[in-house]
């Protein structure tokens, strides 16, 4: 039987496996739970205010509760799945992510919500890094490219389908479900996903893989946790004298891993050393650590401000979730645009597209801030459209060429683990920036209307993406190849 299949780690796979590409299909749909999810969500986050009566604290953590859990597990999540098999622990994601999401649906209270989103947050880090470890198996060096980018072509369109299907669930209210059919729509594919996993996605494991380094995560969990945790509560409960020691402890617990992780690279002798979490050595690379600001401050700025945007178009304009996510959709066209030029571009210019890509986000949220008075309550959604294009485009230009630009810097022989920290950076970003804009947004909310806060908090998320811009600069000036990429 297919699943009985096990494919041990090595550079190639010369015949291939028989059914790899129903097996890449079966696993791209799982990991498109999750990228559907990030945006789905905040389509109905509105809905989900009124309905259980959220504070707008819990409507935060709804959002980067998700976002922290999985910046936590992802690194060791594919450590697991290298030693243990990582049809094994997809499955587990799957199977946990659709349980969590039955959860969330069922929800009483914004608590509750929050505590199914954690959970979700982690099952999805679970799947997510066994999809690509798997195809680099499974795949011949000739066909990795062609998985990939079909991988990267769906992961691009979720984005939108999120945004509609958010708006489509929540206002045809199917069964009275409301906005609770944003997460039940999960549990059949969830369920599709394991089944037919089971049967055609072989198990695979790298048999040289490291002992997963369970203290090390759990630092780095708590660690991320004091980062986020003060910043969230702390506008509600006025910014008590602990936030500030909190939040230093847990940017001491970050250094403190890496130091731990530093000295026991440089030990001899053990035959299975701990899987590193956070490759420290990797931040003395200029360009490493350039691009892994720029992915947080990116991140940051755009999570942030689409937070702050989807209340103001439902709760400030009165626009309805479907209304709202249409709407939305115009910035995911502009990445659309933006995306096929995105990588060719770079290889030619380097890093002078991405900075061009980072101006293009500033200038799309500034003309979003401009327009915004002249929408109206129920008024047309057309002002802020083109605003929304030129950041979509400038999100490509940015964002898509990003990995292979800051490869060309990084050794070949640990591009992968590379690759993981800035998918922890990515996730990490984004909670941070709906705490610090969700703290600007609210915090402006008491006194003021949804439209001038968000043009408040717009000038926060332009700032973000300046700054991903002057990063731009410290990264190598040409790309890798994706054929390269796809070999590393």
């Amino acid at each position: 039987m297919a699943s009985q299949t096990v494919v041990a780690e090595r550079p190639a796979v010369p015949a291939g496996y028989r059914w790899r590409w129903l097996a890449a299909i079966v696993m791209i749909v799982g990991a498109l739970m999750d990228m559907i999810d990030v945006t789905i969500v905040n389509v109905a986050l509105p809905t989900i205010r009124r309905d259980l009566h959220a504070t707008a604290t819990q409507l935060e953590w709804v959002v980067s509760g998700y976002m922290l859990a999985f910046a936590a597990a992802l690194i060791i999540a594919g450590n697991l799945g290298d030693l243990f098999g990582r049809k094994r622990i997809f499955l587990l994601g799957a199977g946990l992510f659709g349980l969590a999401s039955l959860c969330a649906g069922l929800s009483a209270s914004g608590a509750d919500l929050i505590a199914a989103r954690v959970v979700q947050g982690a099952a999805a880090a679970a799947m997510t890094p066994q999809v690509l470890a798997t195809f680099r198996v499974i795949f011949a060096p000739r066909e990795r490219g062609a998985a990939f980018g079909v991988y990267g072509a769906m992961l691009g369109f979720a984005s939108a389908i999120g945004l509609v299907l958010g708006g489509v669930l929540t206002e045809a209210n199917l069964f009275g479900w409301s906005w609770r059919s944003v997460f039940f729509v999960n549990v059949p594919v969830a369920a599709c996903a394991m089944i037919a996993g089971l049967r055609v996605v072989p198990e695979t494991r790298d048999q040289a893989a490291g002992r997963p380094d369970l203290p090390g995560a759990v630092l780095l969990a708590a660690s991320l946790i004091a980062v986020v945790y003060p910043l969230l509560e702390g506008r509600a409960l006025g910014w008590p004298a602990w936030v500030w020691p909190v939040l230093l402890a847990g940017l001491a617990g970050l250094g403190l891993l890496g130091v731990l992780e530093h000295r026991r690279s440089r030990r001899q002798g053990r035959a299975r050393p701990a899987a590193p979490l956070l490759r420290a050595g990797l931040l003395r690379i200029p360009a490493f650590a350039a691009g892994l600001g720029i992915q947080v401050a990116f991140a940051a700025g755009m999570q942030g401000f689409f937070l702050a945007f989807a209340l103001w178009l439902q709760a400030g304009e009165h626009f309805s979730p479907l209304k709202a996510g249409l709407t939305a959709v115009a910035f995911s066209a502009g990445s659309f645009i933006g995306a096929p030029a995105a990588v060719p571009l770079a290889q030619r210019h380097g890093r002078g597209i991405l900075a061009s890509g980072a101006a293009g986000m500033v200038a799309g949220i500034l003309g979003v801030a401009l327009a915004a008075g002249h929408v109206g309550v129920g008024g047309s959604p057309w002002p802020v459209v083109p605003g929304l294009v030129v950041a979509g485009a400038g999100l490509a230009l940015l964002v898509v060429p990003l990995v292979n630009v800051v490869l060309a810097a990084v050794p070949a022989e640990v591009a992968g683990g590379a690759s993981g920290l800035f998918g922890t950076a990515q996730q990490l970003g984004g909670a941070l920036g709906v705490a610090v804009l969700g703290t600007v947004f609210f915090g402006y909310l008491g006194a003021h209307s949804f439209e001038a806060s968000l043009v408040h908090t717009a000038p926060y998320a332009m700032g973000a993406f300046a700054l991903c811009g002057a990063l731009s600069m410290l990264l190598p000036r040409t790309a890798v190849s994706e054929e390269a990429l796809t070999e590393a």
